[in-house]
């Protein structure tokens, strides 16, 4: 009798866990496919490339967005910087704790650069950086000019009038009632 209950209570937990794991993948599964719906969306209504985004807290969609660099001459207007806005205004907040991001695209320097500043827990990406190359979005550029010395690189970078600048990080390092981040 002893066996056959455990049995039966590891059955039941392991039906109730797969279960769980399968409700979980159908919602990643929906997710990713409203990112991909947000990047179709945007590109009939001519608002920029084919990159959708969506941002998930506690199963809800704090945060939308597409690519709209060419509707809006904005280079930073990438998928998921327009998400993540919109997310960190749904919040109130400059962090995205415990949010998932389903982008149909894995995130160019830019937005990985800012997805790592607001700190989610996870993010799923659709489509590759090389399925995006071979449609004319190559990043590889980038990644290449950030190992290069800063004089070399095909936008020169040159540092002046330092001890200026450096005024502003005296300040912020003085300052008692600052918000780290």
């Amino acid at each position: 009798m002893c066996n056959n209950f455990n049995k039966k209570f590891i059955d039941e937990a392991s039906k109730a866990l797969r279960d769980q794991n399968e409700d979980a993948s159908d919602d990643a599964y929906g997710y990713m496919k409203q990112a991909a719906a947000i990047a179709i969306k945007g590109v009939l209504q001519n608002e920029g490339g084919p990159f959708g985004c969506v941002i998930i807290k506690g199963g809800e969609i704090i945060g939308r967005g597409n690519n709209k660099v060419t509707s809006s001459n904005d280079p930073t207007a990438h998928a998921e910087i327009m998400a993540i806005r919109e997310a960190c205004k749904t919040l109130n907040s400059f962090q995205l704790e415990d949010c998932i991001i389903y982008t149909s695209c894995e995130p160019c320097p830019m937005c990985l650069g800012a997805i790592y500043w607001a700190r989610p827990k996870k993010v799923y990406y659709g489509c590759s950086k090389t399925d995006a190359a071979k449609i004319g979005f190559d990043d590889k550029f980038i990644y290449q000019e950030l190992n290069m010395e800063l004089s070399k690189r095909k936008i020169p970078f040159e540092q002046l009038n330092r001890e200026e600048a450096m005024k502003a990080f005296k300040a912020w390092e003085e300052k008692e009632d600052k918000i780290e981040y």
